[in-house]
């Protein structure tokens, strides 16, 4: 018996065993269905007005799977940018992915390679804020929780794009109905939900004035989406020394 076996019959491992498992990542989910449906359907809006077809809305949904990026994409699209502005601005937009699977790592050091790269292929930032909470009560976190909060938030996304898409044609204007607000909208809401889930959110306060202070001082120095990567690093590195200090 291998000394990962021996762990998982000895109850080492029972604190991600018990109460997970796939359909649970799923119900744990839910509560995020809602704003992926508001913000997948605005995406598809914005992505159909910018004169994309409903195969190019499908594969940008299930091929790029990020809001903030497919905002960005249907923007300089409708705008002409050349491909290859597009994809380095949404590359360096999402870079911020590599912290969030950073953050997350440790909790899945027990699954093999294959069951990372599944579930960093999938991560989001609210699948991310979920497992964050998650992970505060356990030392691991299981895989096919993961794969079901991932293709559970996956799905319903794809969902969403497709029906922003196809009444996207009746929407010539969707800035007029603050469509193209909606991404930081939920955003906004998960940092509240995030910061009132915990008895002492001093420390959550100070980094998230750090990163308005932050992003406001870069954007007189850098252009574009500078002052959020730095604002990001910046401000986390702060609540770190925060923590360690206290």
């Amino acid at each position: 018996m291998s000394q990962d076996s021996a762990e998982w019959k000895s109850g080492t491992f029972s604190d991600v065993k018990e109460g997970e498992g796939f359909w649970q990542g799923v119900k744990d989910c839910i509560p995020t269905l809602l704003g992926y449906l508001s913000i997948g359907f605005a995406a598809g809006v914005v992505e159909k007005t910018s004169g994309l077809s409903m195969i190019e809305v499908a594969l940008m949904s299930l091929l790029l799977y990020a809001g903030s990026g497919q905002f960005i994409a249907a923007g300089m699209i409708a705008a002409s940018h050349p491909v290859s502005a597009i994809i380095f601005t949404i590359f360096f937009v999402n870079s911020r992915h590599l912290l969030l699977s950073a953050a997350l790592a440790p909790y899945f050091r027990h699954q093999t390679s294959r069951q990372n790269l599944i579930t960093g292929a999938l991560l989001t930032d609210e699948t991310f804020g979920v497992a964050v909470t998650q992970a505060q009560k356990k030392k691991k976190l299981d895989f096919k929780w993961m794969l079901g909060l991932n293709l559970a938030a996956y799905l319903n996304w794809f969902v969403a794009n497709m029906a922003g898409g196809f009444f996207g044609q009746w929407i010539p204007n969707p800035e007029k109905y603050g469509m193209d607000f909606a991404l930081p909208a939920m955003f906004i809401g998960l940092l509240v939900l995030q910061i009132l889930s915990k008895k002492k959110f001093f420390i959550d306060l100070v980094v998230a004035l750090s990163a308005i202070l932050i992003v406001v001082a870069i954007s007189f120095i850098f252009p574009g989406s500078t002052g959020v990567i730095v604002a990001t690093i910046l401000a986390s590195a702060i609540g770190m020394v925060i923590e360690r200090w206290k």
